[in-house]
């Protein structure tokens, strides 16, 4: 395999997915505080409450219709640039990857499109229970991506016939340790995205002085206390994954430990049983990542300790511009550690793609280093576009504020009338 090839292709995927992994955990957090607050709305039949579905809500589609596309173009990737992997382990992780084709395109869209597109169609208590199928499918569709990179972190349930591997043990491969111990991971991180998104938007508005102070005094606390408790089972979840490396990777274990003697027995026992090689991953990413996910962790743990606390008081969480200027400043923060976390997770387990079957050399396609030039540019391209129109949709609906959010307008609403939104009745959002 031409080594420019191995890097451009590792580089391209590294690129893709990290740009969808921000898309998912936005989405998937933002969903579950909708589909709460919309229980909330319901069940009380307060207008603010069904004020607050339609703001979020909309931050929310727009999150995910741009994070579909995404996914669409990422998953291009494993025909074009890894056939070696699909034509090895394709039987294995690859029905968990057609699962969560089916759940998130058929059922999760099909529902959230009939979530957009029924208020004042539907009954509210079928309105609610769209958004819950939304939400709890996207878990669904979650869970199948980790399964599947569950099984090249930690394979199981396989057996090898005819140089390739096929399923054995399916309950082995959908309780994979590897692949659980990561759902609850990132859940948990997801909403820990979603309550720094919710808490900094709100905090800008608040730092404006705005109007709608009630409605973002209460955003802001939802997301404050939202964030810490997500924090804290997203740290238990980081550290069983973590003292499970010792048994599922020791060698990326060792890295991140910095542990000389281990390593070198680790690779001299690689090399006894795999055939010469480098069985070393970059200590620079590994131990990198590693590192960065968990001082963003320290700085987060801080900011949602004194949050909860702060949030207590009205009149901090209306006048404290400082506070306001600091949760703005903090949004990106569970976003750095997501992405440093899956650089520590997925670099780490290198020079395996399938770890400890299947090396990453052996699964890139036979393509020209121009061929895969010409696809990294293109792919880097088009995600970097979408990923600046996310922003910059995500930031313009966010400043407009819940009078101008268009999502569950009824047409008798003119654009922006908060007064005639107000009036409507809760069964109608």
């Amino acid at each position: 395999m031409n080594p420019d090839v191995l890097d451009l292709a590792r580089l391209q995927f590294a690129l893709t997915a990290g740009g969808h992994f921000l898309f998912v955990a936005l989405t998937l957090g933002l969903a579950t505080v909708v589909a709460v607050v919309q229980t909330v709305a319901t069940i009380g039949q307060k207008p603010l409450h069904a004020r607050m579905v339609r703001f979020w809500g909309q931050l929310y589609v727009i999150n995910y219709a741009v994070g579909i596309v995404t996914g669409i173009v990422m998953e291009f990737q494993f025909g074009m640039s890894w056939s070696g992997l699909t034509h090895y382990a394709g039987n294995v992780f690859g029905a968990s990857l057609a699962v969560e084709t089916i759940v998130a395109f058929f059922v999760e869209s099909t529902f959230l499109g009939l979530w957009i597109f029924g208020w004042h169609r539907f009954n509210r208590w079928v309105h609610l229970a769209m958004i819950w199928v939304v939400t709890l499918t996207a878990y669904l569709s979650a869970y199948w991506i980790l399964v599947s990179n569950g099984f090249l972190n930690n394979p199981v349930g396989h057996r090898a016939e005819g140089g390739k591997l096929v399923l054995d043990d399916p309950v082995a491969v959908l309780t994979n340790p590897s692949a659980l111990m990561a759902f609850g991971h990132i859940l948990a991180g997801a909403l820990l995205t979603a309550g720094f998104f919710v808490a900094g938007v709100s905090a800008y508005h608040l730092f404006r002085r705005t109007p709608e102070w009630e409605f973002f005094g209460r955003s802001l606390r939802i997301g404050v206390f939202l964030s810490f408790p997500a924090l804290m089972v997203t740290a238990v979840f980081g550290g069983i994954q973590f003292g499970a490396l010792r048994t599922l990777q020791p060698m990326k274990s060792a890295v991140f430990s910095q542990k000389t003697a281990e390593i070198a027995q680790l690779q001299a026992d690689m090399v006894a049983r795999f055939g010469p090689g480098d069985y070393v991953p970059s200590e620079a990413w590994t131990r990198g990542g590693g590192l960065v996910m968990l001082v963003c962790f320290g700085l987060m743990m801080y900011l949602t300790f004194a949050g909860v606390i702060l949030a207590c008081f009205k009149k901090v969480v209306f006048r404290f511009r400082l506070w306001h200027l600091t949760l703005m400043a903090a949004v990106p923060l569970p976003y750095v550690a997501m992405i440093s976390g899956w650089i520590f997770r997925e670099a780490g387990r290198q020079p395996w793609v399938v770890y400890g079957l299947l090396k990453t050399e052996d699964a890139v396609s036979d393509l020209s280093p121009g061929s895969m030039r010409a696809s990294l540019i293109v792919f880097t391209t088009l995600f970097g576009l979408l990923v600046v129109l996310n922003a910059w949709l995500l930031a313009r609906w966010a400043r407009r504020g819940p009078v101008d959010a268009g999502l569950g307008q009824d047409e008798r609403d003119g654009p922006g009338d908060r007064d005639a939104a107000d009036s409507l009745p809760a069964t109608s959002y």
